[in-house]
């Protein structure tokens, strides 16, 4: 026993978190998004069995998960950069207005009830995939970026978006970049680079919101942060991303789109689910 859980169903759960772990270092890396969408479902219901409150649980996995995204987030942006696939300008350009808007994005998540960020992750992640599925090339709102206040009001977007949805910005980032003509290909390593410094920041400002409940949390917990989520996870997810990255590279622009598209219609009927 630990903790009161046979060790049994402890090695089930392990066993659970290291598969997600490989799946979500693998989708990081081929779409440039953290993952968050598979590590969240799986740490609840380890944090349930494990008997963490409910009222700081949900919380609790948010923060460990922007904790295991970020090594992963990292390793994916290295392996695009290496291929000169990523567009530092607008990461350069994007990344303060970004993480200001997760700042926001947490505010609005501290008061809002779940079904709201369970609705903007549906819609979104629905609009996205049906301009992946059945868009056009020449679908487009411009064959370049905006001036400096439209980059900084994109930034900020995707950041507050992440900071609702609880990923790392990915998909919006991507979805923007290629309605103003870049690559696929480049939109989803320069969007890999952008969810370094986001999560950078959700990470940390989990950390300090969850640190007056610290009194709830289970053992190796700081804040809203899991340290053994982290340990069990990330190192996983951090090693496969890499893979993922290369396979992006071997894949047409048309199966990384339909992949991406399937992916992002699965997660939203998820989401819609439980809305039901």
């Amino acid at each position: 026993m630990l903790l009161g859980v046979p060790f049994g169903e402890i090695a089930l759960l392990v066993l659970a978190v290291v598969v997600a772990g490989v799946a979500t270092g693998i989708l990081a890396g081929l779409f440039g998004i953290g993952g968050g969408a598979i590590i969240v479902p799986v740490l609840y219901e380890v944090f349930r069995i494990l008997g963490v409150p409910e009222e700081v649980r949900m919380q609790l996995c948010v923060g460990t998960s922007m904790a295991i995204i970020l090594p992963t987030t990292i390793r994916s942006y290295l392996t695009h950069r290496a291929k000169g696939a990523v567009l530092p300008d607008v990461v350069r350009q994007w990344a303060v207005p970004a993480v200001l808007g997760v700042a926001a994005g947490s505010v609005i998540a501290y008061y809002a009830p779940a079904n709201v960020f369970k609705l903007v992750f549906l819609v979104v992640v629905s609009v996205i995939a049906t301009k992946l599925l059945f868009g056009r090339d020449e679908w487009r709102i411009a064959d370049g970026f905006p001036g400096r206040i439209g980059m900084t009001a994109y930034g900020f977007l995707i950041g507050i978006t992440s900071a609702l949805m609880g990923v790392s910005g990915g998909s919006i980032s991507n979805m923007i970049q290629t309605l103003h003509g870049k690559p696929l290909h480049n939109a989803v390593a320069t969007s890999a680079g952008l969810g370094v410094p986001i999560t950078i920041a959700g990470t940390l400002g989990l950390m300090i919101a969850g640190w007056p409940k610290m009194a709830l949390m289970p053992p190796l917990t700081v804040g809203y942060v899991s340290l053994l989520g982290v340990a069990i996870m990330a190192p996983v997810s951090s090693f496969t991303a890499s893979y993922g990255a290369l396979l992006a590279h071997r894949l047409s622009k048309r199966h990384l789109e339909i992949g991406f598209g399937v992916f992002l219609l699965l997660v939203a009927a998820r989401f819609a689910v439980s809305l039901a």
